[in-house]
């Protein structure tokens, strides 16, 4: 028996649920028949509208994703030739910088992921030039 064709008749939803098995089914979600046969009918036909899918999302990482990330990446870059390099001046801040103990590593005085151009040490820089 087809699926229900033309939304009419209610006794021919209730046949072709009983014949189904969806009787049982139906009294434990109390929905109508007709939405039960609106909803199969539903999760039908989304099934076969995943074939084009998988090519539209690649056409559109081609077209919009890569040239998307290619301009904030130059836009990045240009940002960064047109800002000025010169290290900032130190100054001596008494709540900037304390160590009540030595660090773990290395001398004790150097964070763990030190950068001596950009992070002072309590007496300084380590080097003057960049």
């Amino acid at each position: 028996m087809p699926l229900l064709q033309e939304a009419g008749s209610n006794v021919t939803c209730l046949e072709e649920i009983k014949t189904l098995g969806l009787l049982p089914a139906l009294s434990k979600m109390s929905l109508s028949p007709v939405a039960v046969v609106a909803r199969r009918t539903l999760a039908a036909a989304s099934h076969s509208s995943h074939e084009g899918k998988a090519k539209t999302w690649k056409i559109m990482s081609f077209v919009l994703a890569i040239p998307g990330v290619s301009v904030c990446w130059l836009n990045a870059y240009m940002k960064g030739q047109a800002h000025s390099h010169e290290q900032a001046e130190f100054v001596p801040y008494s709540h900037l910088r304390i160590r009540t103990k030595k660090f773990p590593w290395g001398d004790g005085n150097h964070s763990l992921f030190h950068n001596p151009d950009t992070n002072a040490l309590p007496d300084g820089y380590e080097s003057t030039h960049h």
